[in-house]
């Protein structure tokens, strides 16, 4: 699923790839843009911002994409066979000498002035991974409706920029409440703590290639990395050794408490949560 820590690791494999070099082919399969040809332009940069990917390229143009649910870029090598998905799949192909990027399943894949990224980007709350964020600011925007349920406002990108259906899931259960608890339900200082737990789980995960939330997870960062700060609140202690508390764990056991967990579809997206360990309203 990606979300914020996954969209920085496929910008940092596409910079790797593009960035300074000059495009040999570069094949936009959208009705929009098919036409516009990059080939003979130098990549400059591939950033990734919240959950989007922003590719620029000299002469003042950058091409947006965004993932959502199952999109991915894949990067291959001269003569390597592409094994992202059928040829109808692909959007996008950005090739050079050494690599070829293709775009499969890319829900959303524009090309724009890179003077005018903000038409795409503007309205995203403070980066979770990124330069500009703001914890304070977080909290701020998700306490301004209190009303509103807090997967919900996790999910919400104007708030902050990164998280997605895992760990929406993943942080109600830490933080022992119900995805459709009202943000001003919460414990006084628990959405504080809640921002800055969230920041402190996706970038453990900025440079795994599985995504982990468990305690022993969380305790085990890149051999070069800080260790991360004691969390105030306790975190629950777990029985095995499993990625995820409870996101993908229907009718599994609580890894807490042994209560199965639960599951319910709500616009496409599953939500998952222990009835026991969480507290609040259930559909």
């Amino acid at each position: 699923m990606p979300e914020g820590d996954t969209v920085l690791q496929t910008a940092a494999r596409l910079h790797a790839a593009l960035a300074g070099r000059v495009l040999t082919q570069a094949d936009l399969r959208v009705p929009r843009f098919a036409t516009s040809d990059l080939s003979g332009r130098t990549v400059l940069d591939v950033t990734a911002r919240g959950k989007h990917l922003l590719t620029r390229v000299e002469g003042g143009l950058t091409l947006h994409s965004h993932l959502r649910m199952d999109g991915a870029w894949r990067v291959y090598a001269p003569g390597e066979r592409w094994r992202g998905g059928p040829g109808h799949q692909i959007r996008a192909v950005l090739a050079n000498t050494e690599h070829t990027a293709v775009g499969y399943r890319l829900p959303v894949l524009e090309l724009l002035r890179t003077s005018e990224e903000s038409r795409a980007v503007g309205h995203l709350g403070p980066d979770l991974l990124g330069p500009d964020w703001d914890p304070g600011l977080a909290v701020e925007r998700l306490a301004a409706a209190p009303d509103r349920p807090l997967g919900e406002a996790l999910l919400d990108q104007r708030n902050l920029a990164g998280i997605g259906n895992v760990y929406k899931c993943e942080l109600c259960f830490l933080a022992r409440v119900t995805p459709w608890l009202p943000v001003g339900a919460l414990p006084d200082g628990a959405l504080p703590r809640l921002v800055a737990l969230a920041h402190r789980l996706l970038d453990a995960n900025r440079y795994r290639p599985t995504r982990t939330t468990t305690v022993r997870a969380e305790r085990r960062p890149r051999p070069d990395a800080p260790a991360p700060a004691r969390p105030k609140r306790p975190l629950p202690p777990l029985r095995v050794q499993e990625p995820l508390y409870v996101y993908g764990r229907d009718r599994r056991p609580c890894l807490r408490c042994g209560t199965p967990i639960r599951k319910v579809d709500e616009a496409d997206r599953p939500t998952y949560w222990c009835p026991s360990c969480q507290s609040g309203p259930t559909p």
